[in-house]
Protein backbone atom coordinates (compact mmCIF):
# COMPACT_ATOMS: atom_id res chain seq x y z
CA UNK A 1 0.00 0.00 0.00
CA UNK A 2 1.82 3.22 -0.87
CA UNK A 3 -0.63 5.86 -0.01
CA UNK A 4 1.08 8.66 2.42
CA UNK A 5 -1.19 8.58 5.55
CA UNK A 6 -0.79 10.29 8.94
CA UNK A 7 0.49 8.62 12.00
CA UNK A 8 -1.63 7.28 14.43
CA UNK A 9 -0.39 9.03 18.30
CA UNK A 10 -0.43 6.50 20.90
CA UNK A 11 1.21 8.95 23.28
CA UNK A 12 -2.55 11.39 23.94
CA UNK A 13 -4.38 8.49 25.71
CA UNK A 14 -4.42 6.74 29.33
CA UNK A 15 -6.61 3.95 28.71
CA UNK A 16 -7.42 2.02 25.67
CA UNK A 17 -9.39 -1.08 25.51
CA UNK A 18 -9.44 -3.57 22.18
CA UNK A 19 -12.40 -5.00 21.43
CA UNK A 20 -12.12 -8.05 19.61
CA UNK A 21 -15.12 -10.43 17.71
CA UNK A 22 -12.90 -13.41 18.81
CA UNK A 23 -10.07 -14.45 20.24
CA UNK A 24 -7.06 -13.26 17.61
CA UNK A 25 -8.73 -10.14 16.27
CA UNK A 26 -7.34 -7.66 18.50
CA UNK A 27 -3.68 -9.24 17.56
CA UNK A 28 -4.26 -9.45 14.12
CA UNK A 29 -5.63 -5.76 13.70
CA UNK A 30 -4.36 -3.71 16.15
CA UNK A 31 -1.11 -5.74 18.09
CA UNK A 32 1.61 -3.22 16.95
CA UNK A 33 -1.15 -0.24 18.05
CA UNK A 34 -1.21 -1.95 20.93
CA UNK A 35 1.59 -2.39 22.25
CA UNK A 36 2.55 0.77 21.48
CA UNK A 37 0.04 2.25 23.46
CA UNK A 38 1.54 0.12 26.44
CA UNK A 39 4.75 1.48 25.81
CA UNK A 40 3.42 4.88 26.12
CA UNK A 41 2.03 4.57 29.94
CA UNK A 42 -1.68 3.80 28.49
CA UNK A 43 -3.74 0.95 30.00
CA UNK A 44 -4.43 -1.46 27.90
CA UNK A 45 -7.39 -3.97 28.46
CA UNK A 46 -9.09 -6.37 26.01
CA UNK A 47 -12.99 -6.88 25.77
CA UNK A 48 -13.63 -10.63 23.27
CA UNK A 49 -17.60 -10.55 22.43
CA UNK A 50 -17.27 -14.74 21.20
CA UNK A 51 -14.98 -17.18 21.83
CA UNK A 52 -14.69 -18.00 18.18
CA UNK A 53 -16.11 -21.42 18.79
CA UNK A 54 -17.84 -21.69 14.92
CA UNK A 55 -14.34 -21.35 13.05
CA UNK A 56 -14.87 -24.87 11.65
CA UNK A 57 -18.68 -24.93 10.97
CA UNK A 58 -18.87 -29.03 10.82
CA UNK A 59 -17.31 -29.31 14.54
CA UNK A 60 -19.70 -31.14 16.80
CA UNK A 61 -21.13 -29.49 20.19
CA UNK A 62 -18.31 -31.01 22.40
CA UNK A 63 -15.97 -30.00 19.52
CA UNK A 64 -17.01 -26.34 19.95
CA UNK A 65 -17.11 -26.22 23.45
CA UNK A 66 -13.48 -27.40 23.22
CA UNK A 67 -12.42 -25.16 20.72
CA UNK A 68 -13.92 -22.19 22.86
CA UNK A 69 -11.42 -23.39 25.67
CA UNK A 70 -8.59 -23.06 23.98
CA UNK A 71 -8.96 -20.02 21.92
CA UNK A 72 -9.42 -18.40 25.56
CA UNK A 73 -6.04 -20.19 26.14
CA UNK A 74 -4.82 -19.06 22.99
CA UNK A 75 -5.85 -15.30 23.59
CA UNK A 76 -3.76 -15.14 27.12
CA UNK A 77 -0.59 -16.11 25.49
CA UNK A 78 -0.96 -14.09 22.70
CA UNK A 79 -1.26 -11.15 24.61
CA UNK A 80 2.13 -12.79 27.04
CA UNK A 81 3.65 -12.63 23.31
CA UNK A 82 3.37 -9.30 23.05
CA UNK A 83 4.16 -8.13 26.42
CA UNK A 84 0.51 -7.14 27.15
CA UNK A 85 0.33 -10.24 29.43
CA UNK A 86 -1.43 -8.12 32.76
CA UNK A 87 -3.61 -6.73 30.75
CA UNK A 88 -7.15 -7.42 31.72
CA UNK A 89 -9.65 -9.57 29.74
CA UNK A 90 -13.54 -9.67 29.76
CA UNK A 91 -14.81 -12.78 28.05
CA UNK A 92 -18.61 -11.81 27.01
CA UNK A 93 -19.25 -15.27 25.45
CA UNK A 94 -22.09 -14.45 22.94
CA UNK A 95 -22.48 -16.80 19.97
CA UNK A 96 -20.11 -17.30 17.32
CA UNK A 97 -21.08 -16.02 13.85
CA UNK A 98 -24.54 -14.51 15.32
CA UNK A 99 -23.55 -11.26 17.26
CA UNK A 100 -25.40 -9.63 14.64
CA UNK A 101 -28.79 -11.09 16.98
CA UNK A 102 -27.01 -9.82 19.88
CA UNK A 103 -27.29 -5.95 18.88
CA UNK A 104 -28.88 -4.41 22.05
CA UNK A 105 -27.29 -7.05 24.53
CA UNK A 106 -23.64 -6.47 23.54
CA UNK A 107 -24.02 -2.71 23.45
CA UNK A 108 -25.79 -2.84 26.82
CA UNK A 109 -22.90 -4.82 28.11
CA UNK A 110 -20.05 -2.88 26.33
CA UNK A 111 -21.05 0.38 27.39
CA UNK A 112 -19.91 0.10 31.07
CA UNK A 113 -16.77 -1.68 30.01
CA UNK A 114 -15.76 1.42 28.10
CA UNK A 115 -17.40 4.01 30.28
CA UNK A 116 -13.34 4.77 31.38
CA UNK A 117 -11.86 4.17 27.92
CA UNK A 118 -10.37 7.88 26.76
CA UNK A 119 -9.31 5.16 23.48
CA UNK A 120 -11.73 2.33 21.98
CA UNK A 121 -9.96 0.13 19.19
CA UNK A 122 -12.70 -1.84 17.50
CA UNK A 123 -13.23 -3.77 14.90
CA UNK A 124 -13.83 -1.78 10.65
CA UNK A 125 -17.44 -1.78 11.11
CA UNK A 126 -17.83 -2.30 7.25
CA UNK A 127 -15.56 -5.08 7.60
CA UNK A 128 -16.75 -7.91 5.15
CA UNK A 129 -17.20 -10.25 8.35
CA UNK A 130 -20.56 -9.84 9.97
CA UNK A 131 -19.33 -10.54 13.71
CA UNK A 132 -16.55 -7.74 13.05
CA UNK A 133 -19.81 -5.34 11.59
CA UNK A 134 -21.27 -6.33 14.43
CA UNK A 135 -19.04 -5.51 17.27
CA UNK A 136 -17.57 -2.81 15.72
CA UNK A 137 -21.09 -1.21 15.57
CA UNK A 138 -22.06 -1.91 18.98
CA UNK A 139 -18.41 -0.67 19.93
CA UNK A 140 -19.15 2.71 18.51
CA UNK A 141 -22.63 2.84 19.76
CA UNK A 142 -21.63 1.92 23.20
CA UNK A 143 -18.29 4.40 23.52
CA UNK A 144 -18.68 7.24 25.75
CA UNK A 145 -18.38 10.87 24.29
CA UNK A 146 -14.83 11.00 26.20
CA UNK A 147 -13.29 8.64 24.03
CA UNK A 148 -12.01 8.52 20.59
CA UNK A 149 -12.33 5.81 18.01
CA UNK A 150 -10.37 3.86 16.13
CA UNK A 151 -11.22 0.85 14.14
CA UNK A 152 -8.92 -1.74 12.43
CA UNK A 153 -9.57 -3.60 9.15
CA UNK A 154 -9.13 -7.34 9.18
CA UNK A 155 -10.46 -9.27 6.26
CA UNK A 156 -11.07 -5.73 4.01
CA UNK A 157 -7.12 -7.03 3.35
CA UNK A 158 -7.91 -10.42 1.67
CA UNK A 159 -11.49 -9.74 0.61
CA UNK A 160 -12.21 -5.75 -0.29
CA UNK A 161 -10.62 -3.79 -3.57
CA UNK A 162 -8.54 -1.35 -1.42
CA UNK A 163 -9.75 1.14 -4.39
CA UNK A 164 -13.43 0.52 -3.33
CA UNK A 165 -15.33 3.66 -2.24
CA UNK A 166 -16.39 2.05 1.12
CA UNK A 167 -13.08 2.25 2.82
CA UNK A 168 -12.65 5.67 4.39
CA UNK A 169 -9.32 6.23 3.57
CA UNK A 170 -9.61 10.28 4.43
CA UNK A 171 -9.92 8.63 7.99
CA UNK A 172 -7.11 6.68 8.05
CA UNK A 173 -4.12 6.44 10.26
CA UNK A 174 -1.05 4.41 10.14
CA UNK A 175 1.37 2.70 12.86
CA UNK A 176 4.74 1.46 11.92
CA UNK A 177 5.86 -1.34 13.81
CA UNK A 178 9.40 -1.16 15.45
CA UNK A 179 11.16 -4.96 14.62
CA UNK A 180 10.42 -6.16 18.01
CA UNK A 181 6.58 -5.34 17.63
CA UNK A 182 6.40 -7.04 14.17
CA UNK A 183 8.17 -9.97 15.81
CA UNK A 184 6.21 -9.92 19.00
CA UNK A 185 3.05 -9.70 16.70
CA UNK A 186 3.81 -13.02 14.81
CA UNK A 187 4.39 -14.80 18.26
CA UNK A 188 1.48 -13.89 18.92
CA UNK A 189 0.36 -15.03 15.90
CA UNK A 190 1.56 -18.23 16.10
CA UNK A 191 0.17 -18.52 19.91
CA UNK A 192 -3.27 -19.33 17.76
CA UNK A 193 -2.65 -22.59 16.96
CA UNK A 194 -6.44 -23.55 16.21
CA UNK A 195 -6.09 -21.20 13.37
CA UNK A 196 -3.03 -21.93 11.76
CA UNK A 197 -3.46 -25.32 11.79
CA UNK A 198 -6.03 -27.44 10.14
CA UNK A 199 -9.40 -27.97 11.89
CA UNK A 200 -10.74 -30.78 13.45
CA UNK A 201 -11.74 -32.81 10.24
CA UNK A 202 -9.02 -31.42 8.00
CA UNK A 203 -10.17 -28.34 7.04
CA UNK A 204 -8.15 -25.73 5.89
CA UNK A 205 -6.99 -23.40 8.59
CA UNK A 206 -8.80 -20.20 9.32
CA UNK A 207 -5.28 -18.32 9.03
CA UNK A 208 -3.94 -19.40 5.90
CA UNK A 209 -0.26 -18.68 4.35
CA UNK A 210 -1.78 -16.47 2.20
CA UNK A 211 -3.48 -14.63 4.52
CA UNK A 212 -1.08 -14.12 7.18
CA UNK A 213 1.44 -12.54 4.76
CA UNK A 214 -1.36 -9.82 5.22
CA UNK A 215 -0.71 -9.52 9.17
CA UNK A 216 3.04 -9.23 8.30
CA UNK A 217 3.51 -5.82 6.86
CA UNK A 218 6.06 -3.30 8.40
CA UNK A 219 2.70 -1.48 9.36
CA UNK A 220 -0.87 -1.12 10.83
CA UNK A 221 -3.57 1.41 9.74
CA UNK A 222 -6.98 2.53 12.25
CA UNK A 223 -9.98 4.28 10.71
CA UNK A 224 -10.67 7.50 13.23
CA UNK A 225 -14.38 7.38 13.77
CA UNK A 226 -15.47 11.03 14.69
CA UNK A 227 -18.83 11.80 16.08
CA UNK A 228 -21.33 13.18 13.78
CA UNK A 229 -23.93 14.68 15.94
CA UNK A 230 -23.25 18.08 17.57
CA UNK A 231 -21.91 17.90 21.09
CA UNK A 232 -24.58 17.66 23.74
CA UNK A 233 -24.90 21.16 26.01
CA UNK A 234 -24.76 18.20 28.77
CA UNK A 235 -21.30 17.22 28.41
CA UNK A 236 -19.96 20.82 29.08
CA UNK A 237 -22.00 21.34 31.78
CA UNK A 238 -20.56 18.34 33.47
CA UNK A 239 -17.82 19.89 33.59
CA UNK A 240 -18.47 22.80 34.91
CA UNK A 241 -20.45 21.04 37.59
CA UNK A 242 -17.01 19.05 38.19
CA UNK A 243 -14.58 22.25 37.72
CA UNK A 244 -15.18 26.01 37.47
CA UNK A 245 -12.30 26.38 35.36
CA UNK A 246 -12.47 22.75 33.46
CA UNK A 247 -10.19 24.01 30.67
CA UNK A 248 -7.33 26.70 32.74
CA UNK A 249 -8.63 29.38 30.95
CA UNK A 250 -7.98 31.51 33.84
CA UNK A 251 -4.04 30.28 34.44
CA UNK A 252 -3.00 28.14 31.60
CA UNK A 253 -0.20 29.92 29.17
CA UNK A 254 -1.74 28.50 26.03
CA UNK A 255 -5.42 30.18 27.11
CA UNK A 256 -3.53 33.41 28.05
CA UNK A 257 -0.99 33.58 24.52
CA UNK A 258 -4.43 32.36 22.61
CA UNK A 259 -6.55 35.53 24.03
CA UNK A 260 -3.59 37.61 23.11
CA UNK A 261 -2.79 36.66 19.73
CA UNK A 262 -6.72 37.11 18.76
CA UNK A 263 -6.62 40.24 20.59
CA UNK A 264 -3.96 41.25 18.60
CA UNK A 265 -5.26 40.37 15.52
CA UNK A 266 -8.38 42.41 15.19
CA UNK A 267 -7.42 44.59 12.42
CA UNK A 268 -9.69 47.81 14.06
CA UNK A 269 -8.93 49.26 16.95
CA UNK A 270 -12.73 49.78 18.12
CA UNK A 271 -16.27 47.73 16.35
CA UNK A 272 -19.76 49.50 16.59
CA UNK A 273 -21.44 46.21 17.56
CA UNK A 274 -19.39 42.61 18.30
CA UNK A 275 -20.56 38.77 18.78
CA UNK A 276 -19.11 36.23 21.14
CA UNK A 277 -21.18 32.67 20.61
CA UNK A 278 -19.72 30.15 23.29
CA UNK A 279 -18.07 32.96 25.38
CA UNK A 280 -17.34 30.03 28.33
CA UNK A 281 -15.90 32.01 31.61
CA UNK A 282 -16.22 35.15 30.02
CA UNK A 283 -12.30 36.33 30.26
CA UNK A 284 -11.81 36.64 26.35
CA UNK A 285 -15.54 38.31 26.36
CA UNK A 286 -14.06 41.16 29.16
CA UNK A 287 -11.05 42.00 26.88
CA UNK A 288 -13.57 42.33 23.69
CA UNK A 289 -15.36 44.70 25.54
CA UNK A 290 -13.14 47.17 26.05
CA UNK A 291 -13.05 47.17 21.75
CA UNK A 292 -16.54 47.03 21.44
CA UNK A 293 -19.38 50.00 21.76
CA UNK A 294 -21.34 46.87 22.15
CA UNK A 295 -20.90 43.42 23.00
CA UNK A 296 -23.41 40.53 22.57
CA UNK A 297 -22.36 37.13 23.97
CA UNK A 298 -24.18 34.46 25.24
CA UNK A 299 -22.84 30.41 25.72
CA UNK A 300 -25.40 27.20 26.44
CA UNK A 301 -23.81 26.16 29.79
CA UNK A 302 -26.14 28.34 32.72
CA UNK A 303 -22.71 28.13 34.77
CA UNK A 304 -20.75 29.88 32.34
CA UNK A 305 -23.32 32.50 31.92
CA UNK A 306 -23.25 33.48 35.02
CA UNK A 307 -19.68 33.55 35.25
CA UNK A 308 -19.32 36.15 32.43
CA UNK A 309 -22.43 38.31 33.65
CA UNK A 310 -19.79 38.22 37.09
CA UNK A 311 -16.71 39.60 34.65
CA UNK A 312 -18.07 42.16 32.40
CA UNK A 313 -19.70 45.92 32.29
CA UNK A 314 -22.99 46.81 31.75
CA UNK A 315 -23.01 47.18 27.77
CA UNK A 316 -22.08 43.60 27.38
CA UNK A 317 -25.11 41.48 26.95
CA UNK A 318 -24.85 38.19 28.20
CA UNK A 319 -27.48 35.49 28.07
CA UNK A 320 -27.54 31.63 27.74
CA UNK A 321 -27.87 30.12 24.14
CA UNK A 322 -26.21 27.55 21.64
CA UNK A 323 -25.09 27.43 17.85
CA UNK A 324 -26.93 27.73 15.53
CA UNK A 325 -29.98 28.82 16.25
CA UNK A 326 -29.53 31.33 19.25
CA UNK A 327 -27.26 33.93 16.62
CA UNK A 328 -28.82 37.26 17.05
CA UNK A 329 -30.97 38.54 13.86
CA UNK A 330 -29.36 42.50 14.49
CA UNK A 331 -26.45 42.95 12.24
CA UNK A 332 -22.69 43.20 14.23
CA UNK A 333 -19.52 43.82 12.29
CA UNK A 334 -17.23 41.51 14.20
CA UNK A 335 -17.95 37.79 15.43
CA UNK A 336 -15.39 36.05 17.64
CA UNK A 337 -15.40 32.21 17.67
CA UNK A 338 -13.31 30.21 20.05
CA UNK A 339 -13.07 26.41 19.90
CA UNK A 340 -16.98 26.06 19.40
CA UNK A 341 -17.46 25.55 15.68
CA UNK A 342 -15.56 21.83 15.50
CA UNK A 343 -18.02 20.63 18.41
CA UNK A 344 -20.81 21.17 15.63
CA UNK A 345 -22.22 18.39 13.52
CA UNK A 346 -22.28 19.23 9.76
CA UNK A 347 -25.68 20.14 9.46
CA UNK A 348 -25.05 22.93 12.31
CA UNK A 349 -22.25 23.98 11.25
CA UNK A 350 -23.69 24.79 7.71
CA UNK A 351 -26.29 26.85 9.60
CA UNK A 352 -24.16 28.39 11.81
CA UNK A 353 -21.98 29.72 8.94
CA UNK A 354 -25.29 31.11 6.66
CA UNK A 355 -26.80 32.63 9.99
CA UNK A 356 -23.57 34.52 10.43
CA UNK A 357 -22.55 35.68 6.98
CA UNK A 358 -26.37 37.23 7.44
CA UNK A 359 -25.30 38.95 10.27
CA UNK A 360 -22.17 40.01 9.76
CA UNK A 361 -22.56 43.62 7.89
CA UNK A 362 -19.92 43.94 4.50
CA UNK A 363 -16.62 44.88 5.98
CA UNK A 364 -16.84 43.35 9.19
CA UNK A 365 -14.61 40.74 10.47
CA UNK A 366 -15.14 37.23 11.82
CA UNK A 367 -12.30 35.91 13.83
CA UNK A 368 -12.12 32.24 14.29
CA UNK A 369 -9.73 30.40 16.79
CA UNK A 370 -9.72 26.71 17.40
CA UNK A 371 -7.17 24.12 19.25
CA UNK A 372 -5.57 22.25 16.43
CA UNK A 373 -5.79 18.55 17.80
CA UNK A 374 -8.98 16.49 17.22
CA UNK A 375 -11.08 16.46 20.60
CA UNK A 376 -13.08 13.09 21.64
CA UNK A 377 -16.61 15.29 21.27
CA UNK A 378 -15.69 17.08 18.14
CA UNK A 379 -17.08 16.23 14.54
CA UNK A 380 -13.58 17.64 12.86
CA UNK A 381 -10.56 18.85 14.14
CA UNK A 382 -9.65 22.75 14.04
CA UNK A 383 -7.51 22.58 10.27
CA UNK A 384 -10.85 21.01 8.71
CA UNK A 385 -12.94 23.59 10.78
CA UNK A 386 -11.22 26.68 9.56
CA UNK A 387 -10.52 25.30 5.87
CA UNK A 388 -14.46 25.14 5.41
CA UNK A 389 -14.69 29.27 6.97
CA UNK A 390 -11.87 29.86 4.68
CA UNK A 391 -13.05 28.29 1.32
CA UNK A 392 -16.13 30.73 1.49
CA UNK A 393 -16.55 33.11 -1.78
CA UNK A 394 -18.47 35.34 0.97
CA UNK A 395 -15.29 36.10 3.23
CA UNK A 396 -11.74 37.17 2.20
CA UNK A 397 -8.56 36.46 4.48
CA UNK A 398 -6.77 39.25 6.25
CA UNK A 399 -4.98 37.00 8.61
CA UNK A 400 -3.64 33.03 8.87
CA UNK A 401 -1.82 32.21 12.08
CA UNK A 402 -1.13 28.57 12.70
CA UNK A 403 1.73 27.01 15.26
CA UNK A 404 1.75 23.93 17.30
CA UNK A 405 -1.61 24.56 19.17
CA UNK A 406 -4.04 27.11 17.23
CA UNK A 407 -4.96 27.88 14.40
CA UNK A 408 -6.50 31.32 13.67
CA UNK A 409 -7.93 33.08 11.67
CA UNK A 410 -9.37 36.48 10.68
CA UNK A 411 -12.24 36.83 8.00
CA UNK A 412 -13.70 39.95 6.36
CA UNK A 413 -17.11 39.86 4.66
CA UNK A 414 -17.31 40.73 1.02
Amino acid sequence: MNRELPDFDPNAYRHAVIVAAHPDDETLGASGCAQALHAAGCAVSVVVATDGEAAFPESTAAERQELARQRRRELIDALAAQGLGECPVTWLGLPDSGLAEHHDDLVARLTPLLADADCCLLPWPDDPHPDHQAAGRAALEAAPITAHRWSFPIWMWLWTRLDDPVIPWDQAHRRQLSPTQRDRKALAIGSYVSQVNPGPHGEEPILTATTLEAFRGPDEVLFHHPRQRTAPVERFASLYAADTDPWQVGGSWYERRKRAITLASLPRQRYRHGLEPACGLGLLTAELADRCDRLTAFDPVSAAVHATRQRVNAHVAVAQGGLPHDIPAEPVDLVVLSEILYYLSDEDLDLTIRRLLDAVEPGGDLVVVHWRPWAPEATRDGETTHALLADRPELDVLVDHRDEHFVLHVLRRR
